[in-house]
């Protein structure tokens, strides 16, 4: 299939050829005919599969065929589509692809995130702006300022759902759609379908048309993972080691405090590997200039904390490394799903210390086999990580079960060793402790 067969205008083609786009990914495949009916839809797809152009590129040709024989001009604080994300950088990089795949045409955008000085966001709202993309706060603090409204709005996409609940956005979120006009099309896409996305795609979508995308063997992203079992204060060293040792030229590399990415950035400066940190103690500008500096090689080895999970998008990113193990397993896939991506190969490595090993069970449980593990002979270890098992059982579980098997056999036992004994022979049957006169 080829994106000339989902009619797509013309111009919008040619600016996915331009960026060298040659046929559509699953969940394109599956969305876009969908978007174009103007039917609402509830897709979940991977990080990495294409979801932003699934959503972009039909939302670019319904603006263009609803508006190009009129002489309705968008006026100013009005927008004509919504776009939610959960995070600064996720906000400049959707928008970043809208005006790529909008080359051709005469489409405003526009991202709206906190963090900088608002009064530009707002000049630029005077105006009007055909698609938005912005975080649930700001946005909220510009409908109370009353510089944004939303009677002209045709479309409203929620953007990596999930994440957006999990870092608590579902107040704001409910507040922002009851300011929407009843009448719209809405599309949501999310990378895991939990109970509260659900629950949320219940109360604002109707009759949506559901879309899931199951990674087969030829789509799944080629992720070489593994991990090393190290002791809590050797991890910078090891890092470190692991990073000369190999020859590392690029790393993003995950942790979970940003008092912890401070820390690490400097252990691996006095070592000789010069890093950087993002995370939400720093400011805006600064973060997307260190961003867009990793991005072009400039900066090799960037230490992140989980906000910045799925706002990086680089297409040849060739290596994760999960410094700290998340909490949930949505974290980790969502994490090393930053590299392997459009069908390149990519690694995730974890460093792995002995308290980590619930979270080692949980996501290996997730992926359904087992991590290969690696040793390193200058870095012995003293807390052993236990071989996890797929099928883990508590200890209480365990006991159960044997208690319960003993008990079994005891009964078998019993009944061998008398044989009569739980037959319903007359004369065996128990004497009536109640005789009767």
């Amino acid at each position: 299939m080829s994106f000339s067969t989902l009619k797509l205008s013309i111009p919008i083609l040619n600016a996915i050829t331009d960026l060298g786009y040659t046929k559509p990914t699953a969940i394109q495949q599956k969305a876009i005919p969908v978007v174009l009916s103007g039917k609402d839809i509830i897709a979940a797809a991977q990080t990495g599969t294409g979801k932003t152009a699934s959503f972009v590129l039909p939302l670019l040709e319904q603006l263009t065929s609803r508006y190009k024989d009129t002489d309705k001009k968008l006026r100013g604080k009005r927008i004509r589509a919504l776009i939610l994300v959960p995070t600064r950088e996720l906000a400049v990089q959707v928008e970043a692809s809208i005006s790529m795949y909008a080359k051709y045409l005469d489409i405003s955008s526009m991202a709206m995130y906190g963090g900088v000085d608002a009064q530009e966001q707002k000049q630029r709202l005077i105006w009007g702006v055909d698609i938005l993309v912005a975080t649930p706060g700001r946005l909220l603090d510009m409908t109370h300022q009353r510089v944004l409204h939303f009677d002209e709005l045709d479309m409203l996409v929620l953007d990596e759902a999930d994440r957006m609940l999990d870092m608590g956005f579902i107040d704001d979120i409910n507040k922002i759609i009851e300011r929407l006009p009843e009448h719209r099309q809405n599309l949501l896409f999310s990378a895991t379908m939990s109970d509260e996305v659900r629950s949320l795609a219940k109360r604002t979508i109707h009759r949506p048309v559901e879309i899931s995308i199951v990674a087969d063997k030829a789509s799944e992203p080629k992720i070489a993972q593994w991990l090393v079992s190290v002791d809590k204060s050797n991890k910078s060293a090891l890092l470190s080691h692991l990073i000369t040792a190999h020859d590392w030229q690029q790393a993003l590399i995950f942790i979970e405090t940003k008092q912890g990415a401070a820390k690490l950035v400097s252990q691996l400066e006095k070592r000789g590997i010069t890093a950087e940190s993002i995370h939400s103690g720093r400011a805006q500008d600064i973060r997307e200039k260190i961003l867009n500096n990793f991005k072009s090689g400039k900066i090799k080895f960037l230490v992140a904390t989980a906000i910045a999970a799925r706002g990086i998008d680089i297409g040849e990113l060739s290596r994760v490394i999960n410094y700290d193990l998340p909490a949930q397993v949505d974290d980790y896939i969502h994490r090393i799903g930053r590299t392997g991506r459009a069908g390149a190969s990519g690694e995730a490595i974890s460093l792995v210390s002995k308290d980590n090993f619930r979270e080692l069970c949980a996501i290996e449980s997730r992926l359904g086999h087992i991590i290969e593990r690696k040793e390193f002979v200058e870095f012995p270890v003293k807390k052993t990580v236990p071989l996890s098992k797929l099928n883990y059982v508590t200890k209480y579980a365990e006991s159960k079960s044997t208690l319960s098997s003993n008990s079994t056999l005891s009964s078998n036992n019993q009944r061998k060793s008398n044989p009569s004994r739980g037959t319903k022979s007359k004369d065996n049957l128990p004497k009536n402790p109640w005789p009767t006169k």
